[in-house]
């Protein structure tokens, strides 16, 4: 029978703890199964009788195991008997290595003292060589210095040599050299001699200096124009010379050079000379041409080249010709002429230009002149002021922008060196624009008077007037003409100037021309309410009438965006500091009301068209209306008006489709109101008189939501913004005649419905409502009742009641506005 493998649980005391033997069984490692830390006594019986036939040797294994046992035994003993004479073993090993680490202590120790001897000994045979060291170190400087001063010595001796000598050749690089060596005694200046040797080169410094300058006096002298033949090697030297010494010197011979070279300049040309006067500036100018070249022929080796003696010529020409000038002109302002002025200014100028090509400006000194700044990208039409003149005479929005634009020229250093003396005197040049402007405003407005109104066009979308170009192609004109004068005060006056004829031009050529109605937009109403017959005609304007209205309204928008234009390029032009005075927002803003008025012109004229129609419409008897047919007759009337007139005004207004839109959404706030106004009128109205005018209504709403494109080949679709406007205004008109419809039995629901439809909290709209419905006084008088108790709460505080004191006048607003009407009517007649 066999023995089952998994029986002998309760021999669980027979597996080692593998805890107690982990140490051991690092150490000493063993591959018997009975000596590994997770022994299973079950699992090692098992294994060794695996079946009930292997239990016949059971008793062979038994031996191995007690055999295996008597061994361990026996090691176990062994083991525990030697370990009886440990401790003394140990105490013995102990004294003997504290006697090793005592031993080891005191060979350290040995060490340790030889080292520090040999420490010293080294420092001891090392203390020669640095001393010796430093003596060397000593030893070169002394030498270098010796040598130095040997160098300087003999220089400051041939130095003084040469100077007597006149041996400027020599002495230029002498002094320099002796100079560098002298930087070297800097720390040695306390010394005597080398004190003395400082002094002796400043002294032959100083006495080089006056004798340079002696020997420039003797040959350019002060007095008198006569020059020697040429310059001599000996003053080319001596500008040498002049670079090493003091920058007085080499300032002081510049000084008397150019003071010498412009004498003959100042006889020639003095205040009481008949060629310094302003027509023969040309001669000024020819003058100082000759001397530059005299001067490159005759000078041009002797002075060094970083000395720029031509270009301090003629910068020193420029600031004497702008003295001369200023005080001759102050002398003779009576005489000065705008083309005697602009000829003078625009021969300067163009010198200007000369010495910008010759010369870079590099002695331009900081109080001189300001560079002027390169002005920053702009996208305005005025960008090719530096044109040829031929491109200027081209108008501006059209040749300007089909031309290629110039490179900027680079900026002229020498802008303004002379030509700033004219400033002052610019005033005749703004008085002579000033009568200018005037005289083409007042051309422009005979020509107007004899051409009369653009003729109707439907293809050109609205001509600009051409006055509009021509004007501003003038101001162009001015504008750079001025910028060449002056970038400052000046500038500002031309400002002024511009705004003053722009506001004539606003006024004058566009408002003054805009077509006078015979009244105003109430009186176009009250005149219709008084025409008894339906389809009266009103005043209209003429078909040349609305063209020019369009005409007028491209133009002024023509203007806003050319004036805008306009004043940035003001601002790039004028100094950095006055750009805060250039403002002509005025003058678009005056623009802003032309278009303004002519858009508004548009809408009172077709507005004043539908009057009769909606008068016809608020007469009409609605309740006897018997069967709902076609639009009315005066749905037809007022589609007739928006045909005839809308299509005139969007294709006279294509340039500018912003303001038709404009125009658009103007009529849409001025018609629905109205015709909501006159559909309060229709009362009583029956059952069938509501469907018929909910019909007209609809039909009305189509013809408004197709209104801008209404007529057009071409089918765009409606801006939102007065699609919107469109669909509140009469979604709303038609939600009144749905309440108008709604039977108001019973009370509640028709209150509720009224609430739920209008959303209008109202009583007076609620009134009128009723009064459309022909309800009786008694009936009113209850269903309002209901209504003010329906109503929702108002919000608390002002908020709330100032709301709804804007939803609708109060009765007694309303009584006086009637008396008004009346007193105005009884007048009219």
């Amino acid at each position: 029978m066999e023995v089952p493998r998994l029986g002998v649980k309760s021999k669980r005391c027979l597996q080692p703890t593998p805890h107690g033997f982990s140490f051991f069984f690092k150490v000493f490692p063993s591959q018997d199964p009975l000596d590994r830390a997770d022994f299973n006594a079950v699992e090692y019986i098992n294994t060794l009788f695996p079946t009930e036939q292997s239990l016949a040797n059971i008793d062979e294994v038994v031996n191995k195991i007690r055999l295996k046992i008597r061994r361990l035994d026996d090691n176990i003993r062994t083991v525990v008997r030697g370990q009886t004479n440990v401790g003394q073993d140990g105490r013995q090993a102990l004294e003997e290595a504290q006697k090793a680490i005592q031993q080891l202590f005191g060979k350290i120790k040995d060490i340790k003292d030889k080292a520090e001897k040999s420490e010293q000994m080294v420092k001891e045979i090392t203390r020669d060589i640095k001393q010796l060291d430093h003596a060397k170190r000593h030893l070169t400087t002394s030498i270098t210095t010796l040598n130095h001063l040997h160098m300087l010595a003999g220089g400051v001796d041939s130095l003084e040599a040469m100077t007597r000598r006149r041996q400027y050749g020599e002495v230029a690089n002498l002094l320099q050299g002796v100079m560098n060596v002298l930087e070297h005694f800097h720390r040695y200046m306390g010394i005597p001699q080398i004190r003395q040797l400082s002094e002796r080169v400043k002294a032959a410094q100083t006495e080089l200096g006056q004798q340079i300058l002696a020997d420039f006096e003797e040959a350019f002298p002060s007095q008198g124009t006569k020059r020697p033949g040429g310059p001599s090697n000996v003053l080319r030297d001596a500008c040498l010379i002049a670079n090493i010494l003091d920058p007085r010197i080499k300032q002081e011979i510049i000084k008397k050079f150019i003071k010498q070279h412009l004498s003959e300049y100042l006889v020639l040309f003095q205040e009481n000379q008949d060629v310094a006067w302003l027509d023969k500036i040309d001669r000024r100018y020819a003058w100082i041409k000759r001397q530059l070249v005299d001067y490159e022929e005759k000078y041009g080796r002797m002075f060094p080249r970083e000395w720029y003696m031509a270009e301090r010529i003629a910068v020193e020409f420029c600031h004497i010709t702008r003295t001369e000038l200023a005080k001759i002109m102050r002398t003779r302002a009576k005489e000065i002429e705008v083309k005697l002025l602009l000829f003078a200014i625009q021969r300067t100028t163009n010198f200007e230009g000369f010495l910008a090509k010759r010369f870079s400006g590099c002695t331009l000194t900081d109080g001189t002149l300001k560079k002027p700044e390169s002005p920053p990208a702009s996208t305005n039409p005025f960008l090719e002021d530096e044109a040829a003149p031929e491109m200027e005479e081209l108008a501006m929005e059209k040749g300007d922008s089909e031309q290629p634009k110039k490179p900027k020229a680079p900026d002229n250093p020498f802008h303004g060196i002379v030509s700033k003396c004219f400033e002052p005197h610019l005033y005749v040049y703004i008085e002579s624009q000033d009568k200018n402007l005037g005289e083409l405003i007042d051309r422009f407005v005979a020509d107007f008077k004899a051409q009369g109104p653009p003729k109707p066009s439907m293809d050109e979308g609205g001509a600009v007037l051409p006055s509009c170009a021509d004007l501003f192609v003038y101001y162009k004109k001015c504008m750079v003409q001025c910028s060449q004068l002056s970038t400052g005060e000046p500038m500002i006056a031309l400002t002024t100037i511009f705004q003053k004829y722009l506001q004539e031009y606003a006024w004058k050529i566009l408002s003054g021309n805009l077509p006078k109605t015979t009244s105003s937009s109430g009186g176009l109403t009250i005149s219709s309410l008084l025409k008894e017959k339906e389809g009266s005609e009103v005043a209209k304007f003429t078909l040349e009438e609305l063209c020019l209205i369009c005409s007028i309204l491209s133009t002024a928008e023509y203007c806003l965006a050319t004036t805008q234009q306009l004043e940035e390029k003001l601002k790039e032009k004028v100094d950095v500091s006055l750009i805060e005075r250039i403002n002509l927002s005025g003058e678009m803003d005056t623009f802003s009301t032309v278009i303004s008025s002519s858009i508004q012109l548009l809408v009172q004229d077709l507005d004043a068209a539908c009057d009769p129609a909606l008068t016809a419409m608020s007469k009409m008897q609605w309740q006897n209306v018997e069967h709902v047919g076609d639009q009315s007759p005066y749905v037809t009337s007022v589609i007739l008006h928006i045909k005839q007139n809308v299509p005139i005004i969007r294709d006279n207004l294509a340039s500018t489709r912003k303001y038709f839109t404009q125009f658009c959404i103007k009529f849409a706030n001025s018609f629905i109101p109205k015709f909501i106004t006159h559909l309060f009128k229709c009362k009583p109205i029956s059952m069938v008189g509501a469907e018929q005018l909910l019909l007209d209504t609809h039909s009305l709403k189509m013809v408004l939501l197709d209104l801008p494109s209404i007529g057009s080949q071409v089918v765009r679709k409606a801006p939102a913004s007065y699609t919107k406007i469109v669909v509140k205004g009469m979604t709303r008109a038609e939600m009144i005649l749905k309440v108008v419809m709604a039977p108001h039995e019973p009370l509640v629901v028709f209150v509720d419905n009224y609430i739920k439809l209008l959303t209008d909290c109202n009583t007076e709209t609620f009134q009128k409502i009723l009064d459309m419905k022909g309800l009786k006084r008694s009936e009113q008088s209850s269903t309002l009742e209901l209504f003010r108790q329906r109503l929702p709460t108002p919000p608390s505080g002002p908020e709330g009641s100032s709301s709804l004191s804007l939803l609708a006048p109060t009765p007694e607003q309303e009584s006086s506005r009637i008396r008004k009407l009346e007193k105005l009517i009884k007048k009219r007649l």
